[in-house]
């Protein structure tokens, strides 16, 4: 069983405070985040992957960002995380993607530089594709059996409409 997220689920029956804030706003964005390794390196290991999708449960925890699931292979990672109303989907990244490289380096869990990729991809997620993401993510290692992290960034450039931005 997942988690429940931080700051949802209140019982306002239950405490008078939150039953008597009709201003409370009510914020459920789900984005799917992925991004690389710098120039998709394969630099996470057997042996650091656990250690760093640990480590980044628990940094997303202490700073308040909601991380419903999250796993790598060696060159990139997936996550699905769910925006608060005092969050920007750059901003998230940034604490994720600094912090964890600055671990990682800091704690010499990493023969060579561990750095992230500048550029990510981001995209919302509705309520009825959770599963299916949530999936997907858990099943990288499989996934990657067959498919290149190059592969699969063409498609998500394809399908989610980014050429046409980049115009």
């Amino acid at each position: 069983m997942l988690p429940r997220p931080l700051g949802r689920g209140l019982n306002f029956k239950s405490n008078p405070a939150l039953a008597d804030n009709k201003s409370m706003p009510f914020i459920k964005i789900w984005i799917h985040l992925i991004f690389s390794t710098k120039n998709r390196a394969h630099i996470i290991t057997k042996d650091l992957k656990p250690k760093l999708l640990a480590h980044i449960r628990e940094n997303a925890e202490s700073k308040k960002i909601y991380l419903d699931s999250v796993n790598c292979v060696s060159d990139h990672i997936h996550m699905l995380v769910s925006l608060k109303g005092d969050q920007s989907i750059s901003k998230v990244t940034m604490l994720l993607k600094g912090e964890s490289s600055y671990w990682v380096n800091n704690n010499k869990l990493s023969k060579l530089k561990f750095e992230w990729q500048d550029e990510f991809i981001a995209v919302s997620i509705g309520e009825s594709a959770l599963t299916k993401v949530r999936k997907y993510i858990s099943n990288q290692e499989e996934h990657h059996k067959t498919r290149s992290f190059a592969e699969e960034y063409d498609e998500f450039i394809k399908v989610y409409g980014f050429e046409k931005l980049r115009g």
